[in-house]
């Protein structure tokens, strides 16, 4: 299809792409689809996506252009048609821990503008408004006086200890003060102040005041000598102000009664000055708001009290303070069950159901437990005890809001900023909707809080209402920080632009998928091109348009195999795709269904982390074990942070996090030798590290090249063919094959060496050959070009097939594996175990989404991988939406019903069959 309205690429060849045209209708919603390593990311994110940004650095200054215009464009002959393209990828979140859901989407820099200008500060003392009076104010307050009032505008005389009451006279008569009001048994006396310096002063001062300005109240006044009134009443007040330190009286006459008026220009109440608000008082991230003791992390290393307490379902008396078991530490228990047992503490009743009170007398006690651990700390025993209960705990001093106190006394609608920061984005955005506002405060918050209304609305629609704003970015998972970015465009409202997503369904159960097509159509009728890297079937039936890279991955891909609608894929017989889509073909359909009866079990009873119900659950080994559950529904919580820590603990594997609050974990632990958690973070966090090296096929590749006899000749030995070491490497750019040029107000842009022309070693290195392929170009091999290569070679075959099995033939021996996605990286760790296949010991594998950027072709791979790592003894846990994959799970383990507070109740556990039967499982009800 090509028109003037599409998009047309010409002669694309970057990586595998084979010199292939091909259209984007503009204005539509279009699939990108294809096996793994077909081309999607080339013509895409490569090509497309590269030339618009390209394009664009065009019009940047000439400082940027000197040093953007060595570097390479697309391999490509043109494209015509292009608009501004923005590219939203799916990676694993930031690991700043001051990042959260608020800060990425914007929403937190709106919140605190909005506190700043509308909070209310409330003292902490009486719970009332506090009030700044301002000069206005005060104005105000006389014009609206009574036609013949008498208004007096004063401040108090006063002077410090260090001068003389007849010194402040004198220097009061310098400033331009003329008399004093004295006020007593409500009659006043107008002294001058020349006078009473004559005169013996008086021993109190108690009833005298500066007089400011006097004046007779008027009703009714014209314009003119309105304007000149407000004018001379607030040069007095200003005035009154500056003299009386922010503070003034206002006494007013009438009838020869006298009342008295007080107005301060301080923010104070109860007598604490308090801080006025501004944006930066509410961020964490600013020294200005961030709490002294935390540094606005909210969170600090102490006694963690849930792993002092881990079960506070029992009492006291039960052993509920595990660090008062045992025979020396039990006195203390003892000790406190005589003394507060007669005062009358219920030592009987659950730590759960004791009053506030209650808890604060067993805290004391505990505190002073561990003071006197920290005490002997000179004793092994003691250093070990306080080991096993450190921890992050929650800040004392902020209790993990991350703001100081002072930011928590401003209010709108009875909410300060962490409680509204704390509470699902779903139930902020009802709050908003109910929001009421005085006509001002409409005035001045209108445009803030349709900003972050917009925000609300969008991350709800993308399926994450159940997050909160306070949420670390460090605990998302790779879709749904794609979805927050989304949320920010979406806010922009940009219009004829080009979007770019990469699988943004990741982490999305089906239930959701159709709120974020929504979402993505929205953005399509706002004018702009919206391309999506996609497998997911319910995404490609509500496309305008789909193109299907194949026919297979890596030098067997690169080309277009079928373009045009759903119902034109589905009739297409080149189209893998179409085939899956019309029910011609079934995923893994040769790979028998749940053909394993689980006998032993780990069971973790009393979980109850963040949304989690104290729920319990069975988990089979030697089986596949399937977590399900609509997004937010508590998946992560009950088995990345909850089950694994919990195991990692039990085979005394010193965990990164401590695990959130279980009561207990039992059943055949001993079973297991160790438990791996293989997530989408990358696999090393040099360029340097990648595929090749990962599955340790690198050091025989190396000595096969040392052992080749122009090797020999020139001295070369395996760590000459390194490029991590001096010796054979490019010394220019230190084996990276690129030089980095540091941008002062851009991003920083990577070049490639010009010394190897990123080749990564020195020339006489690259003279070594072994069947006429030098050792870069080896490693520019795809995995399935390797295994042919290396036939001669069964060690160096062996280990790469492993790569093959998991779906990754298509990627390059030496990629950096910064350019690996979330889901290529957890499959090249997957091969890496599998490639252990002659240990003894037993594994319990935990996958979070391992189906991520797989197509319908490939998750049969996966599987097949899956049941090989069953047959060695392992057992595998799998958090996953895939309907595919639950089919062939042995165990299902369902939590529910909805995401967030709605959640975290376990809705089923056991067989497929059984799953479908529970009414309440939006999961029973995608499973065929």
């Amino acid at each position: 299809m090509k028109s003037s309205h599409s998009i047309h690429i010409k002669g694309a060849r970057e990586h595998n792409l084979k010199n292939i045209d091909v259209s984007f209708p503009r204005n539509q919603l279009i699939v990108v689809t294809g096996v793994s390593g077909s081309g999607k990311s080339s013509l895409t994110m490569d090509t497309l996506f590269a030339e618009g940004q390209r394009k664009y650095a065009e019009s940047l200054s000439a400082y940027a252009r000197q040093f953007l215009a060595r570097k390479e464009k697309p391999d490509v002959d043109s494209i015509e048609g292009l608009c501004p393209a923005i590219a939203i990828e799916q990676k694993v979140s930031s690991s700043n821990p001051r990042s959260t859901v608020g800060t990425m989407t914007e929403a937190q820099d709106y919140l605190r503008l909005l506190f700043a200008r509308i909070g209310k500060t409330y003292s902490p003392i009486s719970g009332e408004i506090v009030k700044k009076d301002s000069t206005s104010d005060v104005v105000d307050f006389i014009l609206s006086l009574k036609e013949g009032i008498r208004v007096y505008i004063t401040i108090p005389f006063t002077f410090p200890e260090d001068r003389t009451a007849k010194k402040e006279l004198e220097l009061a008569l310098q400033k331009g003060m003329v008399r004093l009001l004295k006020i007593n048994e409500g009659k006043r006396e107008f002294i001058r102040i020349e006078d009473l310096l004559d005169e013996e002063l008086p021993k109190t001062w108690e009833h005298y005041y500066y007089l400011i300005d006097r004046i007779v109240a008027k009703e009714n006044l014209e314009e003119e000598e309105l304007e000149e009134t407000k004018h001379r009443l607030a040069d007095s007040i200003d005035l009154a102000f500056y003299e009386g330190k922010n503070k003034i009286l206002v006494f007013t006459e009438e009838n020869g009664k006298m009342e008295q008026h007080f107005f301060n220009h301080a923010f104070e109440k109860d007598g604490i000055l308090f801080e006025e608000p501004s944006p930066h008082f509410f961020s964490f991230n600013n020294p200005l708001g961030a709490c002294a003791t935390c540094e606005g992390f909210g969170q600090i290393l102490g006694i963690n009290p849930d792993l002092v307490i881990p079960n506070p379902q029992i009492s006291v008396y039960e052993d509920a303070v595990v660090a008062w078991r045992g025979e020396s530490m039990s006195k203390w228990k003892k000790a406190f069950l005589l003394e507060e047992g007669k005062k009358g503490f219920p030592v009987h009743t659950p730590i759960q159901d004791l009053t506030k009170e209650q808890r604060a007398i067993l805290q004391v006690w505990i505190d002073d437990f561990f003071r006197m651990v920290e005490e002997n700390l000179y004793k092994v025993q003691y250093r070990v005890m306080l080991a096993r209960y450190r921890g992050k705990k929650d800040c004392p001093a902020c209790h993990g809001s991350r703001l100081r106190k002072e930011a928590l006394y401003v209010k709108i609608a009875e909410k300060n900023i962490h409680e509204l920061s704390q509470m699902p984005v779903k139930e902020v955005k009802i709050w908003f909707d109910s929001l009421e506002l005085s006509a001002h405060e409409q005035q001045v918050a209108q445009r803030i809080i349709v900003e972050i209304q917009q925000r609300l609305n969008t991350l709800v629609k993308v399926g994450l209402g159940y997050l909160h704003l306070n949420r670390h970015a460090n605990t998302l998972s790779g879709g749904e920080s794609q979805r927050i970015q989304l949320t920010k465009f979406l806010g922009n409202t940009l219009t004829d632009s080009l979007y770019i997503l990469d699988e943004p369904s990741i982490g999305l159960h089906p239930k959701d998928t159709a709120q974020l097509i929504s979402v993505l159509k929205e953005l399509r009728n706002l004018q702009n091109t919206v391309v999506v890297v996609e497998h997911e079937e319910m995404m490609m039936e509500e496309a305008d348009y789909i193109i299907d890279m194949g026919p297979l991955a890596a030098h067997l891909g690169g080309e277009v195999i079928a373009s045009g609608t759903v119902e034109e894929l589905k009739k297409n017989p080149k189209s893998l795709t179409g085939k899956y889509l019309s029910g011609k073909m079934a995923i893994a359909a040769d790979i028998p269904k749940a053909h394993i009866a689980p006998r032993k079990f780990i069971k973790l009873i009393g979980a109850r982390g963040h949304n989690l119900k104290n729920i319990d659950i069975s988990i089979p080994l030697n089986a596949l074990t399937l977590i399900t559950g609509v997004s937010g529904s508590g998946k992560t919580t009950l088995i990345k942070n909850t089950l694994y820590p919990a195991l990692q603990k039990a085979l005394n594997i010193f965990p990164r996090e401590d695990a959130l609050p279980y009561i207990a974990l039992e059943g055949a632990i001993q079973e297991i030798d160790k438990v791996e958690l293989v997530d989408q973070n990358p696999i090393g966090k040099s360029s340097r590290s990648n595929p090749v090296t990962y599955i340790k096929a690198y050091d025989a590749i190396r000595k096969l090249f040392a052992d080749q006899a122009l090797s020999k000749i020139q001295g070369f030995q395996a760590k000459h063919f390194s490029f991590n070491v001096p010796g054979g490497r490019c010394e220019t750019c230190k084996g990276e094959g690129e030089v980095l040029i540091e941008m002062q107000f851009l991003a920083d842009i990577h070049l490639e060496c010009e010394e190897c022309k990123g080749r990564k070693f020195k020339e006489e290195v690259l003279e070594v050959r072994y069947q006429e392929k030098n050792i870069y170009d080896v490693l520019e091999m795809s995995v399935d070009k390797a295994i042919v290569f290396f036939k001669a070679h069964p060690k160096i075959q062996e280990n790469l097939q492993y790569l093959s099995d998991v779906g990754l033939g298509y990627i390059k021996l030496g990629q950096s594996s910064n350019t690996l996605s979330g889901g290529e990286s957890q499959r090249v760790k997957l091969a890496s175990f599998m490639s252990r296949k002659r240990q003894k010991e037993h594994f319990l594998f935990i996958f979070d989404e391992p189906t991520t950027g797989l197509h319908f072709h490939d998750i049969s791979k996966l599987l097949s991988s899956f049941r090989a790592l069953i047959q060695q003894g392992h057992s595998i846990v799998v958090i996953e939406h895939n309907t595919s994959v639950i089919e062939h799970a042995d165990w299902i383990i369902d939590i529910g019903p909805e995401g967030g507070d709605a959640g975290g109740t376990l809705l089923y556990e056991g067989n497929l069959e059984g799953i479908k039967k529970v009414k309440e499982s939006y999961t029973a009800n995608y499973i065929p």
